[in-house]
């Protein structure tokens, strides 16, 4: 995918225009000048234009959850490969895990993947880990990482089990303001767990994850986080008792919030019988008392942001048998399509808040400027459509792997790409 430059002034004709901040769901147009909005329903007089035969234009969406596996495993995903996946999907800015290798638990590779990405449109915000090498023994230099770029910390895929350290690493992030994002699970008790324990995983005859690996690593992390004052995010919430754990907690007044990923409110365990390995993930796909616990959680706002934990793998990784396959599937490029399809069409809930979700949520847990419809501001957009009917075809995307459950479903609302200053990237060819 190659950005290309916008004309030095541009209209959108026949938008849907949304931004939830500044109380904004109205059709019209846009004007571009110069990579910033010049005029808001006040015609196109003078400006190229594009007519989005009523897409739906509105503020970058953010996806706060992402590997992007560069540095050291390029064969599934680079910077750069990320980045167009992730304008493809809609996404203007992403925020990238730290489990790469080396690890980014050191100023000098959080600052290489910032001046990676700025070779393209779509911002990518290094997350940092906790602990060195993510071994969960010893904090990194966490002031100075978050001098050096760092939105966040954590080391998801891993759980900072030593209780002390978290306690500390907490108190660092009064000092950084910055999350600790918290990869909750007992290892212990996930033992040798390759999806959710319960009836389902006894029929395949597969070990479970039972909800309490989750659930008492959850609460753990929430006491701590109240005992502290520090900030806690947790990452893919999966289970109802995680969610409760979180809302009792946030009415006692935690410095807490939480994301939950499409896949976790959409799919069950029920998914994995046929033994697909691109229904594998961790958390893995829970129980419908789960889901439907997490769509009211939705609902309720216990949620500030929908995130999509993009975990690509190569082939060889996941066409192996169930039990050895790695843990993770990919979503930048459904991710969009998913939640309108599936949650604002069918009323559960608005086009506003699905914006709120992807957009102002995500930013306000990392401290991000939130993007705005409004005259003056940079331009920093997404635009879908949310008519267009399409085929989920992991041939078309462009992240590098493939490792994708919703192949072959067949969704309304497709995202189109993003504007960012004075480009477009996306998966269509702009109509000016």
């Amino acid at each position: 995918m190659e950005s290309v430059k916008l004309p030095d002034k541009l209209c959108l004709k026949n938008t849907r225009l949304i931004d939830p901040v500044q109380n904004l769901d109205q059709t019209g147009d846009l004007v571009i000048e110069n990579g910033k909005i010049s005029a808001v329903n006040a015609g196109c007089s003078g400006a190229r234009v594009w007519d989005m035969n009523g897409a739906i234009v509105c503020p970058g969406f953010f996806d706060i959850h992402v590997h992007l596996r560069e540095p050291g495993f390029e064969d599934a995903e680079t910077i750069r490969s990320g980045q167009e996946a992730a304008g493809g999907g809609g996404f203007t800015a992403v925020a990238c895990m730290p489990n790469t290798m080396p690890a980014l638990d050191h100023a000098g590779v959080v600052r290489w993947v910032s001046e990676e990405a700025a070779k393209f449109p779509v911002a990518v915000h290094p997350i940092a880990a906790i602990t060195k090498q993510r071994a969960g023994e010893e904090l990194t230099e966490m002031v100075e990482l978050h001098k050096a770029g760092a939105v966040a910390f954590s080391d998801d895929g891993g759980y900072v089990e030593n209780s002390d350290l978290m306690r500390r690493a907490l108190e660092y992030s009064l000092l950084t303001n910055a999350p600790i994002i918290t990869h909750a699970e007992d290892f212990k008790l996930t033992g040798s767990g390759v999806m959710h324990e319960g009836a389902v995983s006894t029929r395949l005859g597969l070990a479970g994850i039972p909800r309490l690996s989750e659930d008492i690593a959850t609460v753990r992390d929430l006491m701590l986080a109240e005992y502290t004052g520090g900030r806690l995010h947790l990452a893919h919430v999966s289970t109802e008792g995680a969610l409760r754990a979180l809302e009792d907690a946030v009415k006692r007044g935690a410095k807490v919030t939480a994301e939950v990923t499409p896949h976790h409110l959409l799919l069950t365990d029920k998914a994995v019988q046929g033994y697909s390995t691109y229904t594998k993930m961790k958390p893995p796909l829970r129980e419908e008392s789960d889901t439907k616990a997490l769509i009211a959680g939705l609902k309720n706002r216990s949620f500030a942001a929908i995130a999509t934990d993009h975990a690509p793998h190569t082939s060889d990784l996941k066409e192996v048998p169930f039990d050895e396959a790695a843990f993770g599937i990919i979503g930048l490029e459904t991710a969009v399509g998913l939640i309108w399809d599936k949650l604002v069409m069918t009323e559960q809930i608005t086009a506003s808040y699905m914006v709120n979700l992807f957009c102002a949520g995500p930013r306000e847990i990392v401290n991000l400027p939130v993007p705005a419809i409004k005259v003056g501001e940079a331009v920093e957009l997404t635009v879908f459509h949310p008519d267009e009917k399409w085929t989920v075809d992991t041939a078309e995307f462009y992240s590098k792997s493939n490792n994708s459950p919703y192949a072959g479903w067949e969704l309304t609302g497709r995202p189109w790409g993003i504007l960012k200053g004075s480009l477009w990237a996306g998966r269509i060819q702009p109509g000016f």
